[in-house]
């Protein structure tokens, strides 16, 4: 009994010890970050829960700015009904629980070695919300997944990016024309100047393509990519799975300011509702999005930049 006590005293102290490790590691939060409410699921509330995942601190000012891009989706959520918007920092929450009860998962982190969920036990958390139906939304660098599981993760996905015929950089794109579904009710032809994009993702083949645009041929980096010269490119998708369950893949949003695009803003909604299992209003999800509030949240990379 003395040593099983012993045990669970030092696994509850190296437990302390990660924790505390992850809290230093962790950017400091600016005053308005901190003013957002993490985590927070009223068991009342009436709706489906919405897990937005905002990924640790990343690249320059004004890209990867993942922790103001999920609370501007959060706020955007809210405006529709049927949904109670939920979110957690740092590439995973605190509160494991909230995977479990999530309806969708949004995940818009960094990708590769870097994807938050890759950890086995996390890996294993995000495996069962998907077999029991949780939808999945990876945006940006998050569908770049590790060759390891990319055959995993593409099953649920219906795309992932991969270095042997992917491609990706950052130029201007034109969207002239989307495909009648839910997810493109109400999203009218945009423009995302100087985004980020990866393009030429591995497809399973019900994977429905919705945003696709022309591409600078220079970008064309691998030789897959290169033996297709001329064709418009798929960046944003939808997808059933076979087992039940929807997901949600769009690769743009590298660039904060774009989200001042209402467009961009309804079809990353509108996909993360479809996701949900919800009806998309016929004129598309509300996004109203008061002008100050597209600066308010990023995060401080000043500060950040120095410690280093």
């Amino acid at each position: 009994m003395k040593n099983g006590m012993t045990g669970r005293v030092l696994a509850a102290g190296l437990a302390g010890l990660v924790l505390g490790f992850c809290a230093a590691d962790a950017a400091p939060r600016t005053a308005e970050q901190a003013a957002v409410a993490l985590e927070r699921l009223d068991s009342a509330a009436q709706g489906v829960p919405i897990l937005l995942i905002a990924g640790s601190v990343s690249n320059k000012a004004g890209q990867h700015e993942y922790f103001a891009g999920c609370t501007l989706l959060a706020n955007w959520l809210r405006q529709n009904p049927g949904v109670v918007p939920v979110q957690a920092a740092e590439g995973w929450p605190t509160d494991e629980s909230l995977i479990d009860r999530a309806k969708v998962i949004v995940v818009f982190a960094d990708g590769g070695a870097k994807l938050p969920f890759l950890e086995p036990q996390r890996m294993e958390r995000v495996r069962a919300a998907v077999k029991r139906g949780a939808g999945l939304v990876l945006l940006h660098q998050a569908v770049d997944v590790p060759a390891s599981v990319k055959d995993e993760i593409g099953a649920w996905m219906g795309g992932v990016w991969q270095s042997d015929i992917g491609a990706r950089g950052h130029w201007d794109m034109e969207f002239s024309s989307f495909p009648k579904h839910p997810v493109t009710r109400g999203v009218e032809p945009f423009s995302a100047p100087l985004d980020g994009w990866l393009y030429n993702l591995h497809f399973q083949k019900d994977a429905v393509p919705l945003v696709s645009g022309s591409v600078p041929d220079k970008s064309r980096s691998t030789a897959d990519a290169k033996s297709h010269v001329g064709r418009a490119e798929v960046i944003g998708w939808a997808y059933e799975r076979q087992g039940g369950g929807r997901s949600f893949g769009f690769t743009g949003c590298d660039l904060h300011r774009n989200w001042g695009v209402e467009s961009q803003r309804r079809l990353v909604v509108n996909g993360i509702l479809w996701a949900a299992g919800l009806e998309v209003p016929e004129a598309g999800a509300k996004v109203e999005n008061p002008a100050a509030d597209l600066l308010r949240w990023m995060d401080d990379k000043t500060k950040e930049a120095k410690a280093k």
